[in-house]
């Protein structure tokens, strides 16, 4: 037994009874949708067409909203249905962004994700989904896929159907007949802000006041709903030039709200400050490799110290950053192994008694280092990489499938663990090479940050989303902040202080706190510029 949905484009006709319904049925607030109708115009008068498309949980074989959730509050049925938990959400919104389809959301009102789960309450006895039954044109078909007699089955045999973005190997098993890529592709038309509540203060429907203005997300284009020419050109998101009638001069004219920045301040922090805790250790650990520099007891001390507090830092944003931060626990007493959410934190669970551990031994004289420092070595990597590997688990941010991802984590944990050791070096007592030695890690580390950047941006990209994302960041929305912030004072500046001004305590402390300063900008570029691209 296999449920699935196919929408009939052939009779839908936009009256947005599904969605209501589904309001209806599962009491979903105001503002946001578990179904929703988007509206797309083709053509030029007296040639033209009005798409509709009905967008909702696409219930994938292979889940990634299911994969990526830390504590199984998402999980597939045996009867195929992707259902949800909300008592186990922690309200992270992994499954946000994992989800290609734009079908999740944090309800208002209980904190907590939510979608379409097919009226699973209803299937259970025996009944049809609330959309189904109340569609005037029985456009949504739904049914066991397994069963050759449902009609559903009979459908999928006979008619030609699509699928949204069957790239993503998600196997969604919810199908179109007559599909129109001009709705199904969320590119291939400008995203505006006229939603289905967008207008209440104007008025509703036909009394929606005409000049409503339409803003293209990511450019400055302004579209006028009153305006009768539509401009011949735009800008692409992906850098290019295309006429803006790509697709038979397809517009986007009925959406649902966009749900922004998901991911903010908090992730981009808890990024740097768990870079910070393990490039210590990193730092201080692999010194014996460069000739043997010595670390003093004081250095030695701070540096744990410092990798704990900093650790610290990086749980109270990861609980900061959830909408249900009381609940947070579940993730290391329910957890779902598959997600990274999950195995991270372990990771950095083991980090810090490994830390605790090895600082205790000094302390106390115990002589575990030599026993305790592959393994604290090991975990320092993991703790600075493993967020590369969660956010490949994000399908829905396409730029964050790079493999070099790991590799750019792995450097700015090392550059930024030897930048807080330039910064307290001003006051910490050192051993004689020890400047040297940070001064030539931070060098080998800008060169390669500045090596892996340009790969990350330059390498050829294979979906249009990567591209448009490379696009805003080198050139679009987060161009200054990107060449004047991350690249000239996060990476050049301190190059040159380190290559011209030796070893001598203010510069190469000045040079260590504009490092960290750029490294922040640049994990802020690379956590929110993924997620201005619309997946719907």
């Amino acid at each position: 037994m296999k449920f699935g949905f196919i929408i009939d484009n052939r009779k839908c006709i936009g009256c947005h009874a599904c969605t209501t319904a589904c309001k209806s049925e599962h009491v979903v607030p105001v503002g946001v949708n578990r179904t929703f109708v988007k509206y797309v115009e083709k053509g030029k008068y007296p040639n033209t067409r009005r798409v509709f498309s009905v967008m909702r949980c696409n219930h994938c074989t292979n889940a990634p909203c299911v994969t990526i959730c830390p504590v199984e509050a998402l999980f597939i049925r045996e009867d195929g249905i992707v259902d949800f938990n909300n008592k186990r959400c922690i309200a992270c919104k992994s499954c946000m962004q994992a989800c290609p389809y734009d079908a999740l959301y944090i309800d208002p009102e209980t904190r907590t994700a939510a979608k379409c789960n097919y009226c699973a309450h209803r299937i259970d006895i025996g009944l049809e989904p609330a959309c189904v039954n109340v569609c005037p044109e029985h456009a949504i078909i739904s049914g066991d896929m397994h069963d050759p007699n449902s009609e559903i089955s009979q459908l999928l045999s006979r008619e030609t159907v699509t699928v949204r973005k069957p790239e993503k190997g998600t196997i969604p098993n919810l199908f179109y007949i007559d599909g129109d890529e001009a709705a199904l592709d969320p590119l291939a038309t400008a995203k505006t802000n006229v939603t289905l509540w967008s207008q209440q203060a104007r008025g509703v429907g036909h009394f929606a006041a005409k000049t409503e203005k339409l803003a293209y997300t990511g450019d400055d284009i302004i579209l006028t709903a009153a305006s009768a020419a539509v401009p011949s050109s735009q800008n692409r998101p992906d850098g290019g030039e295309r006429s803006i009638d790509v697709l038979m001069n397809a517009t986007r004219n009925y959406d649902q709200p966009d749900k922004g920045i998901l991911w903010g301040w908090e992730v981009s922090g808890y990024v740097v400050t768990k870079a910070i805790s393990a490039g210590l250790i990193l730092v201080m650990l692999l010194s014996r490799f460069f000739g043997g520099v010595a670390v003093t007891e004081e250095t030695r001390n701070w540096g744990y110290l410092a990798s704990l507090v900093f650790l610290g830092l990086t749980g109270a944003l990861l609980v900061k950053d959830l909408d249900q931060p009381k609940r947070f626990l579940n993730v290391l007493f329910r957890p779902q192994w598959k997600s990274w959410l999950v195995r991270g934190g372990y990771s950095i669970t083991i980090f810090g008694g490994l830390v605790t551990l090895l600082l205790a031994s000094d302390y106390f004289g115990w002589g575990m280092g030599g026993t305790l420092r592959a393994p604290v070595v090991l975990f320092a990597v993991i703790v600075a990489i493993y967020t590369a590997f969660l956010f490949a688990q994000a399908k829905g941010r396409d730029f964050w499938q790079s493999p070099a991802l790991a590799l750019h984590m792995l450097i700015h944990s090392i550059l930024a663990g030897a930048a807080f050791f330039a910064v307290i070096s001003i006051f910490v007592p050192h051993a004689g090479g020890w400047l040297s030695y940070l001064q030539l890690v931070m060098i080998g580390a800008i060169v390669a940050n500045l090596f892996v950047t340009a790969i990350e941006l330059t390498i050829t990209h294979p979906t249009v989303a990567a591209k448009a994302t490379v696009h805003d960041i080198v050139s679009g929305r987060y161009k200054n902040l990107f060449w004047l912030g991350a690249i000239v004072l996060g990476n050049l500046v301190p190059l040159v202080l380190l290559l011209t001004g030796g070893t001598t305590n203010p510069l190469i402390a000045i040079s260590g706190l504009v490092v960290l300063i750029g490294s922040y900008l640049t994990e802020k570029i690379w956590v929110e510029a993924p997620q201005r691209i619309p997946l719907t």
